[in-house]
């Protein structure tokens, strides 16, 4: 069952049938606050070894899954996750989304979109940032309804915090996608 993302189909319609994949191959999508040091360890092992993904120790893991975590398990073996990293800046929480992976068994089917779908939306009322570097990310954010942003967008104190915080990246190689919650917000925050 090859699911492909085109533009004449609706995204509802997408997620309805990655969900149906995984429910036809007995892969389980579940919201988790914890995991097995086991498993941070393959995540973390993975995520150094892979130069799509930015190195997550162990320990960054166990706080990121405090946030909530979306994992694809098979056979009690995780087969695709994405986790959130928190951020203060100033009195705001802001949540980027990090350490997005699928098994590469299962990448032709969007878990990978069903993943990010699942987070954004749990994530919906507070603020929420994507800044990735594929083609295929941006692609995701703007079918799940984020709006890309420049760093001219966002008020001087943010772009600092992000500085700070080892996030602010080249604006020719990364983009930054925002949800709804915080596009209204991201010129003001202070």
């Amino acid at each position: 069952m090859d699911i492909l993302v085109d533009t004449d189909i609706k995204i509802d319609q997408v997620i309805a049938q990655a969900e149906t994949f995984c429910e036809e191959e007995g892969i389980e999508l579940k919201l988790v606050y914890k995991l097995s040091n086991k498993s941070l360890e393959i995540i973390s092992e993975r995520s150094r070894v892979l130069p799509t993904l930015y190195y997550v120790s162990v320990e960054m893991l166990k706080k990121r899954v405090e946030n909530g975590c979306f994992i694809l398990t098979k056979d009690n073996r995780i087969c695709g996750h994405i986790f959130v990293h928190e951020h203060q800046v100033k009195e705001h929480l802001i949540y980027e989304r990090s350490s997005l992976w699928v098994d590469s068994d299962y990448r032709q089917y969007n878990l990978g979109l069903l993943l990010m779908a699942r987070l954004t939306e749990y994530f919906n009322e507070t603020f929420l940032i994507s800044i990735a570097q594929t083609t295929k990310v941006h692609y995701y954010n703007e079918l799940l309804g984020m709006t890309h942003v420049t760093l001219s967008k966002m008020s001087v104190v943010l772009v600092e915090e992000l500085e700070k915080l080892g996030k602010l990246r080249d604006e020719l190689n990364f983009r930054y996608y925002v949800n709804a919650c915080f596009a209204k917000e991201i010129g003001q925050i202070k």
